[in-house]
């Protein structure tokens, strides 16, 4: 899971600025046809009954961080809010968000694993919580069993999943990651 990038602003830099550039002139003066080709990748993933996987990780975006403590919520939606000194930046982030095939009408327990989960990286660790999941209405995940039924008539279904950042003081800039687990538990 991929959850934020800290940066600091850049101070600004006095002195001279030298840019170059090289210009390279062809010196036949025939057309020259080219030709290249480059290679894609197809990918499908071809579901269980009574599965679901991971379609994309959270992903809090670019933050800003300042002297003074703050955090960032992303909620199932995609939309970022902030508190305190953590400022939002470039990338607006994504929520997690997971798929999967059952029955219609078929009841679901979704779970976590834990309410909260420590992200690393090169400061000190940040703390995720309130893991919430995009349903009507959007309910908090914990560790005790939301029950959901699956409304497709195919059976299938996708969900998104938000949470919030605690963002430190003076939070280290780089890339900070961590992992949490769902469960699921068809009826």
């Amino acid at each position: 899971m991929r959850t934020s990038h800290i940066f600091r602003p850049l101070r600004k830099q006095r002195g001279p600025i030298a840019l170059s550039a090289a210009i390279a002139l062809p010196f036949a003066t025939t057309p020259a046809f080219a030709q290249s080709s480059t290679q894609a990748q197809a990918d499908v993933i071809i579901l269980r009954p009574l599965s679901f996987f991971r379609v994309n990780d959270l992903d809090f975006g670019d933050i800003i961080a300042s002297g003074t403590a703050g955090t960032v919520r992303l909620a199932p939606d995609g939309t970022r809010t902030r508190t305190g000194g953590a400022t939002l930046a470039g990338n607006g982030g994504e929520p997690a968000r997971f798929a999967g095939l059952g029955t219609p009408n078929r009841q679901v327990n979704i779970s976590l694993g834990s309410n909260t989960i420590w992200i690393t990286g090169p400061g000190p660790r940040m703390r995720v919580r309130d893991f919430e999941i995009g349903s009507t209405p959007t309910a908090i995940l914990s560790t005790t069993p939301t029950r959901f039924t699956i409304a497709s008539a195919l059976g299938n279904y996708n969900f998104p999943v938000g949470a919030t950042l605690e963002v430190g003081a003076n939070q280290t800039p780089g890339d900070y990651s961590g992992t949490f687990t769902i469960t699921l538990n068809y009826l």
